[in-house]
């Protein structure tokens, strides 16, 4: 049976619970009380094995839904369903899930039970919870939900110095793979690269402090300047001439190496031309050869 929710109290009111005690709802716990909205409770299958220093209030995922108003699912993906059919909502509630790649139609028990449904996705890395929490302001949440509830997971963002953008229902996949390169696909182009390294005799580590610089300088510009002002190298001067010699040495060291290259190199023509950096001849050029081991 559908209930028509009741509004949510304003956002300094709100109690917010967490259920899910992994690193995402560590780096909450953190940033929501450094914001001045302290989370009431944390609920978590095994609550006695949580530090009360680390989270206020450990105790069971419905003893956590029972003290909230806005409780945040921050289990696993594939825990989300299940979680929110096995729990007891009340109508007017807020039940919102941390994942970026599910629907937040995972969430429809609590939604037949009244509750206000959506979803908030913090934009960052969660591998160390504290600097994670730090990093939250600036960070992007991306946020899914009705009416009733857009307000306060928009004033939510706010309070934690986030931009917020909102994602239309079933795109959330989109996003998350598009997020993902941005974040893990980074590291195959990082290792390709130390691995050339490594055949004449750098280390990872010495590679990385080589190479991070220089990344880092990359992401800076493309802030700055956007994408195709940010492009750099000898295929955004329309250098031919090194172009084909890198194809050649890597051809040398094997197939899937200069497929890897051919594959990350076929876009920069155009960000090349875009940003006036070639004219239409050479981006021709330079795409035929890019692409000449397929033809």
């Amino acid at each position: 049976m559908n209930i028509s929710p009741e509004p949510l109290p304003e956002l300094p009111a709100l109690r917010i619970a967490l259920v899910g005690a992994g690193r995402v709802a560590r780096a909450l716990v953190l940033a929501l009380d450094r914001a001045g909205l302290p989370v009431v409770a944390v609920g978590s299958r095994q609550p006695e094995r949580l530090s009360a220093s680390c989270y206020p209030q450990p105790c069971t995922p419905q003893q956590a839904v029972d003290r909230a108003d806005l409780v945040l699912l921050t289990v696993a993906d594939d825990a989300i369903a299940p979680v929110a059919a096995a729990l007891r909502w009340r109508a007017g509630q807020a039940v919102v899930h941390c994942s970026g790649a599910t629907e937040v139609a995972a969430l429809d028990a609590a939604a037949q039970a009244g509750a206000h449904t959506g979803g908030f996705h913090p934009l960052q890395i969660f591998s160390d919870p504290e600097r994670a929490a730090q990093r939250l302001a600036g960070s992007t949440a991306a946020i899914e939900a009705g009416p009733a509830l857009m307000p306060t997971l928009h004033a939510l963002a706010a309070v934690l110095g986030m931009p917020a953008i909102v994602l239309p229902p079933g795109m959330r996949v989109r996003y998350h793979v598009a997020a993902g390169y941005a974040a893990s696909f980074l590291l195959p182009v990082l290792q390709e690269a130390a691995a050339l390294w490594a055949s004449f005799g750098v280390d990872e580590a010495d590679a990385l402090r080589a190479l991070l610089p220089l990344s880092r300088g990359t992401l800076d510009a493309a802030e700055a300047r956007g994408l195709a002002g940010a492009v750099s190298g000898p295929i955004a001067r329309g250098d031919l001439g090194v172009v084909t010699r890198h194809l050649a040495e890597l051809d040398r060291l094997g197939p899937t190496r200069a497929a890897f290259y051919r594959l990350l190199a076929a876009p920069q023509p155009a960000l090349a031309t875009q940003a006036g950096r070639l004219d239409e001849d050479l981006r021709k050029r330079l795409e035929f050869l890019l692409r000449a081991a397929d033809c």
